[in-house]
């Protein structure tokens, strides 16, 4: 029997996330961002993630990432973030994407999320490409872009965070691209069909 994949849903970044961005701050969770962030840090993260929730969208957005239970009258939780931004790429501008999961959320098949933040970049309508740039030592993002339809485009040396520059694989998403061809390109991340 084929597992079914979970129903999550994005929820604009508010000032009652702090808690969730703390505990996403964890030192086995950051491990390939260059280690836990400062409190100090964390805060002024915090509220430029509340900030993109009141600019225009087109310059980017912040989600909270909600799981929603199967059975009935359970919690939904709230399980990670995930969200898009302006930058600029080799001199031509872009949309970045990023995320993070809780631990105990991991490896459950929530690259649902990353497609449903490529589905509101898209829907802006103002860049062509969306980015994501995992460390190469990071077998889980690397499978989130892989299974959101993603193209690896190769390895790149990446600045994140400022002053600390890491090898990452630089994964693209043509966000013109027709849905036959992002049902083709999700087709072909989850690989042949079972014999």
């Amino acid at each position: 029997m084929e597992k079914k994949a979970p129903r999550v849903l994005l929820e604009p970044w508010s000032e009652a996330d702090l808690g969730l961005l703390r505990a996403l701050n964890a030192p086995e969770l950051m491990t390939h961002l260059g280690g836990p962030e400062t409190d100090e840090q964390v805060l002024a993260r915090h509220w430029r993630y509340v900030g993109m929730s009141a600019q225009s969208a087109a310059r980017g957005r912040m989600f909270r990432v909600v799981l929603v239970p199967d059975t009935p009258h359970a919690p939904a939780l709230s399980v990670g973030l995930v969200g898009f931004w302006e930058n600029v790429w080799q001199g031509r501008e872009m949309y970045e994407s990023g995320w993070g999961l809780l631990a105990a959320f991991q490896g459950r098949g929530i690259a649902a999320a990353a497609r449903a933040a490529a589905e509101q970049a898209r829907a802006q309508r103002t860049h062509r490409f969306l980015h994501a740039f995992p460390s190469v030592a990071n077998p889980g993002s690397n499978a989130v872009c892989r299974r959101a339809g993603y193209a690896l485009l190769g390895e790149c040396a990446f600045e994140y965070p400022p002053g600390n520059v890491m090898r990452c694989n630089n994964w693209r998403l043509d966000l013109d691209a027709s849905p036959e061809e992002r049902a083709e390109a999700l087709r072909a991340a989850e690989g042949p069909p079972p014999s």
